[in-house]
């Protein structure tokens, strides 16, 4: 699992690769703080080199949804492959993220 963050146009995107599963979620929690400091502004989480995200990878995204939410910024799903979209959409978090 890899995170890298990149500021474009005054746009956070966090671009995600491999594998988020329980033994990666801790890394990626500590990843994602500089997008939890500056959830006030426009979000985009890039999933086009992410392959797989368990339960624990959700959560994390979840909590970035809730703190973009009481912040008053922005959140953007995009990119995502036919495997990330079934488990948005067997979750339910297909319905709480703006993805595109």
């Amino acid at each position: 699992m890899y995170l890298e963050i990149k500021e474009n146009d005054g746009i956070l995107t966090g671009f995600l690769s491999g594998y988020i599963d329980t033994a990666t979620a801790e890394q990626l929690g500590q990843e994602m703080k500089p997008l939890m400091q500056q959830a006030s502004r426009a979000i985009e989480i890039d999933c086009s080199q992410l392959d797989y995200i368990s339960s624990s990878g959700l959560r994390l995204l979840l909590s970035l949804r809730k703190q973009v939410a009481a912040d008053g910024g922005s959140l953007v799903i995009k990119n995502i492959n036919d495997e990330i979209r079934k488990v948005f959409t067997l979750t339910g978090f297909f319905k709480l993220f703006d993805i595109r």
